[in-house]
């Protein structure tokens, strides 16, 4: 009789620590919700840089699939995953503000310059473990500055808190891909960021982007 008293006050425990932890995690869902305010409006340019970066982040997640098949590398398994959040938290604010999107299969861009990129990164990846990781840094570089071109750009504060957070990310990223390139005795140089910003992101240590 005592052990299944105890049982008991044990399985009500469990119980209700669970339901505090769901409550809590609701709490902050919603708190998160509220804090985009959509009666601030987008403009045209807005949805044209969200619609565009849900596709440059689409570019990242997809070739860096493609990559860790060819390679099993880690930083592709783990990046690609990382930039399916990013993918998400885009498609997050377009949906909030009704704006239409359409996300096209693996591998498929309606951008052409986008598609161009991929059809050439998985062509170049593929030919070394070095490459690839070139690849990865590439990207993230560009990653960068589309989103600092963009934030520029805007007023609106929900897609400037959005944008910062994949900045931040991909600044992780780019770092990881680096340190990569650096461990195998490589180089890499900025495509994209001038010297100045990418030296001043290598030396940074690693971000809490949330």
């Amino acid at each position: 009789m005592k052990k299944l008293k105890i049982t008991s006050i044990l399985t009500a425990l469990i119980i209700t620590v669970s339901m505090s932890f769901l409550s809590a995690c609701s709490s902050d869902d919603d708190a998160n919700a509220r804090n985009f305010n959509v009666n601030q409006p987008l403009t045209e340019t807005d949805k044209d840089a969200l619609l565009f970066m849900l596709e440059e982040e689409k570019l990242a997640r997809d070739t860096y699939i493609y990559l860790n098949n060819e390679w099993s590398l880690s930083q592709f398994n783990n990046i690609k995953d990382s930039e399916q959040m990013h993918m998400d938290a885009v498609e997050n604010l377009l949906t909030q503000y009704n704006v239409a999107y359409t996300i096209l299969p693996l591998g498929e861009f309606q951008d052409n310059m986008l598609q161009d990129l991929y059809d050439q990164f998985i062509i170049d990846g593929t030919i070394s473990q070095a490459n690839a990781l070139q690849i990865g840094a590439t990207i993230e570089d560009l990653d960068i500055v589309d989103l600092e071109d963009y934030i520029n750009a805007t007023s609106n504060t929900n897609l400037i808190r959005v944008f910062e957070k994949l900045q931040c990310g991909s600044r992780n990223h780019l770092r990881s891909f680096v340190s990569a390139i650096e461990n195998a005795g490589d180089t890499y140089t900025p495509q994209y960021l001038s010297q100045e910003d990418y030296n001043s992101i290598l030396v940074g240590s690693h971000e809490q982007c949330n």
